[in-house]
């Protein structure tokens, strides 16, 4: 049985149209991609198939330092106690070498007093060791290898005290503990300032205590390949800065927004507003100078892929002068605004200016068309507001009736009714 025909032709049915219809480009989404700098300044770097382990016990008081607390203090008790116990041993086998745990020879004097068992030899050790002593041991001159002994386990001590000390004192003074105060605005901007296409982000410090000699470095990483065909997974590439120009060191005394001119020399010339979405880089930047109060060079980093960069916006700002001292508002520190901004690559913009004269001009002319609503909007209002207050006096006015008063006057019939109002 033959297929009923339709009375549509089929071209003009649906699937004709919709062959026939222009498709837009469809940008799939990007593959998330690893990032070489997590917003919070760690490395997402894993070093694998090391061979030689060695060279980390060759630095043994950095590889102390960098372990996580819960391994450094294991290490240290396991430190302390190891060389009580290897020192109680030597005392147990002073006193068993000279005599003093027999029984028999108890009148006798003996090396270390009151040491009687692996017991009281481990107690004494502890107190030469960590320098308690309770009155009851107490070594004596009838034996020179106690004497030594006794030198060691002093030398040992200090020792082991001064390195625990150190480490202490630099895992709880590290650099990265002040970097905790240095923030970084969330995203990235991209608009125009001094005619020129920018890319701009915010820093800021929380203390009050300052900065010395603070730098601030921006760097492009993403994978390129060379024209021999090499293939450079992480390929970085240095950003200058409007404050490197003339000098390297900001005064950051309050939140400053960085700015790179987008020139010949960015690797960001060629990007447009699409083009970046779909690019896979990132910019790293990172922030260093000298802590005021303790003299440690402190470093601070952050990282911005694509998605985090926004085409077309600018900070707000977030300094003001209040009864004359300068405020600023830490809650606004990431805000942006939507600004009149080319949606082209700043080499089109250099190659055709007059895109971003005719892109200002439009903004100028939207911004006058929401000037001049905006007032014929407060005219109306106020008219309508005239009006309405006119016709409520007049709906008064209108309720408004003179009162109508009734007297009697005699007539000759009788009395008559008159009313007058």
């Amino acid at each position: 049985m033959l297929a009923r025909k339709s009375i549509i032709p089929e071209e003009f049915g649906l699937p004709g149209l919709a062959s026939r219809m222009p498709r837009k480009p469809v940008f799939r989404d990007r593959v998330n991609k690893a990032r070489f700098i997590a917003k919070n300044g760690s490395c997402n770097l894993a070093h694998k198939n090391i061979r030689e382990q060695g060279r980390f016990l060759q630095d043994v008081f950095t590889t102390l330092v960098d372990l996580k607390w819960r391994f450094t203090l294991v290490i240290f008790t396991t430190t302390f106690v190891s060389s009580w116990l290897l020192f109680a041993m030597s005392w147990w086998l002073v006193a068993f070498a000279h005599g003093d745990l027999d029984p028999q020879q108890r009148n006798r004097t003996h090396c270390v007093t009151e040491v009687k068992s692996f017991t009281s030899a481990f107690l004494f050790s502890i107190e030469v060791q960590v320098t308690i002593g309770f009155g009851v041991r107490m070594i004596t001159e009838q034996c020179p290898t106690a004497i030594t002994v006794l030198i060691l386990q002093n030398i040992v001590g200090l020792i082991i005290n001064a390195v625990m000390l150190g480490c202490i004192f630099m895992k709880t003074a590290q650099s990265n503990r002040r970097a905790e105060t240095l923030i970084f605005s969330r995203h990235a901007v991209i608009a125009v300032r001094n005619n020129r296409l920018c890319f701009m982000i915010r820093i800021g410090d929380l203390r009050k205590s300052m900065i010395i000699g603070a730098t601030v470095r921006l760097q492009v990483v993403r994978k390129t390949t060379t024209p021999e065909g090499e293939v450079i997974p992480i390929h970085q590439i240095d950003v200058q800065t409007e404050s490197a120009v003339a000098s390297n060191n900001l005064f950051l005394l309050a939140p400053l927004i960085i700015c790179h001119v987008i020139d010949k020399n960015s690797p960001l010339y060629d990007l447009s507003a699409m083009e970046l979405q779909c690019s896979d880089l990132e910019v790293i930047v990172i922030l260093e100078g000298v802590v005021e109060t303790t003299g440690i060079t402190t470093q601070a980093r952050t990282s911005y892929v694509s998605e985090e960069i926004q085409w077309g916006h600018r900070f707000v700002p977030i300094v003001t002068e209040e009864e004359g001292v300068y405020s600023v508002d830490y809650s606004k520190f990431g805000n942006t605004v939507k600004v009149t901004t080319p949606l082209c690559s700043a080499r089109e913009l250099d190659e055709k200016p007059s895109i971003l004269i005719q892109t200002l001009q439009k903004s100028e002319l939207s911004h006058q068309n929401s000037l001049r609503k905006r007032n014929s909007m407060r005219r109306n209002n106020s008219m309508r507001k005239g009006a309405g207050s006119s016709g409520s006096l007049r709906r008064n006015n209108s309720g408004i009736a003179s009162p109508k008063v009734q007297f009697f006057t005699p007539g000759d019939g009788g009395q008559t009714l008159n009313a007058v109002t």
